[in-house]
Formats: C-alpha cells, structure tokens, sequence
C-alpha cells in the first residue's frame, strides 16, 4: 500500500510543496531579524522620503521579504491543483512548526552555557557568544504573534480571492488569479504583523505603522508581478508531469473543495 501511495504522482508532488511550503516558512522566519537595504544591494544611491508625515524612510527590508513571496506563489500552485483544504492543511502544519521552532529557540536561549563557549567567538569579533544567540534567536513575542497570525489570515484571504477570481474567469487569466490574489494577500499580511508586533506591541503610530507598511508592501507587490512567469512555468511543467487529461481532474475537483 505505501508503495503505491508514493508512486502516485499527484502525492508525490503535493509532499514535494508541502516540504517546500515548510521549510521556506521556517527559513523565512528565521533570517527575518536581519535587515538589508534595497538601494544598496541594486547598487543605487540611498534615497529617504516622507510617507504620512514619517521622514527619513527609505526601503529598508527585513531578510524575510526574500523568501515570502514564494510561500504565496506555491499557495496559488497548491490551490490551483489540491484546492483550499490542501491549502489549509500546509498552512496549519507550517504554523504549528514555526510555533514549536520559535518554542525550542526560547528553551535553547535559557539552557545554561559552558564557560568556554561564552568566548569563543572572539577570534571572529563576537566578545559574548550568549548575547549574540539571543539576540539572533530570541525575536519578541509580539513579533512572533503577528507573524503567525498574519501568516494564517493572508493564507485564507489568498485562497479566497484566487477561488472568486477563478469562478469567475474559468481557466483564461491564470496571472490575474495568481497574482491578484498574491497582491491582496501580501497587503493584509503586511499591515497584520506590523500592527501587532508594533502598534500592540511597541506603541507605535499609526502614521508609522502605515509608512513601513507601505514601503514593504510596495517591494512585495513589485515582486509578485515579476514572479507571474514563473507561475506560468511551473504549471507548464505540473501538466507535462501529470498529463492533460489528470490535471483537468484535479482542477476541476479542486475548484469542487473550494465549496466546502
């Protein structure tokens, strides 16, 4: 019986993006603490400006920006094919391992050091081991919370509009549905981690809230349409993998789940 199981292609590829789904989720959380500026890694000069009455902003952008655009390119892929209890399915499960990731961070930041690891990285100019792993690993709470949280309502609001969009268009416009989907979702999910991560969390204004929301919403909605060919990439290769006629079956049974 396993055997079989792992010889159907549709369960092969779907534990494929499930791992995927995951392991970028993960990922992206992790780097996450890292900031970077746009303008310098494009080799261009630092630009600041003023967005709602905030001055001195400029596009810098946390790591994790890199890695979440593809998380709702591969939810577009999933709901194409599976449908949204598929989707909801990966999502529960990447929540649950980034939960209990960020779980065993905050265990491993509180188990007792040896001595000798304290200063160990002197060498490399790091003078106290213990505070630089906190300071990597131990993210807020707040920051966990809105991440999560942000995470799970853009995931439902992904599959949503893609469902709407594809009743209402069919088969044509495979980009609309993905990327208008993708453009709405990444919108809700900016404002839900900065606002409870900052403005619960830290006091911030609602000014600033929506200056940074911007700035980092207009980097992610410039890479979901530059993303858009690559959607129609990996769904040429899906087809070719599955063949015509078990790709039609399978999104047609996914657009069936999109009712319950």
């Amino acid at each position: 019986m396993i055997n079989n199981i792992l010889k159907d292609r549709p369960t092969k590829l779907f534990v494929i993006f499930c791992s995927f789904f995951v392991a970028n989720a993960l990922i992206a959380e992790c780097i996450g603490g890292k900031i970077f500026s746009l303008e310098k890694l494009l080799r261009i000069p630092v630009h600041t400006f003023t967005l709602f009455g905030q001055s001195g902003l400029s596009f810098n952008l946390t790591c994790g920006v890199l890695l979440w655009p593809l998380e709702f390119v591969l939810t577009d892929i999933v709901n194409e094919y599976y449908g949204p209890k598929a989707v909801r399915r990966i999502s529960y499960i990447a929540v649950s391992l980034i939960a209990y990731a960020f779980l065993m961070f905050y265990v491993s930041i509180n188990m007792p050091f040896a001595d000798f690891w304290i200063s160990s990285g002197v060498k490399n100019g790091v003078p106290d081991m213990q505070n630089a792993y906190n300071g990597i690993f131990g993210q807020g709470m707040w920051i966990i919370a809105g991440s999560i949280v942000a995470f799970l309502v853009s995931q439902i609001v992904d599959v949503t509009v893609f469902h709407r969009i594809k009743r209402a268009t069919g088969e044509k416009y495979v980009w609309l549905r993905a990327t208008g989907s993708t453009i709405v979702s990444q919108l809700v999910d900016s404002f839900i981690v900065l606002y409870i991560a900052f403005k619960v969390g830290q006091g911030w204004s609602w000014q600033l809230v929506l200056a940074i929301c911007l700035v980092n919403y207009t980097y992610k909605f410039t890479v979901a349409i530059l993303l858009t060919p690559l959607i129609y990439l990996i769904e040429g290769m899906i087809e070719r993998y599955f063949g015509h006629e078990l790709t039609a079956k399978m999104k047609a049974a996914a657009m069936g789940k999109s009712e319950e």
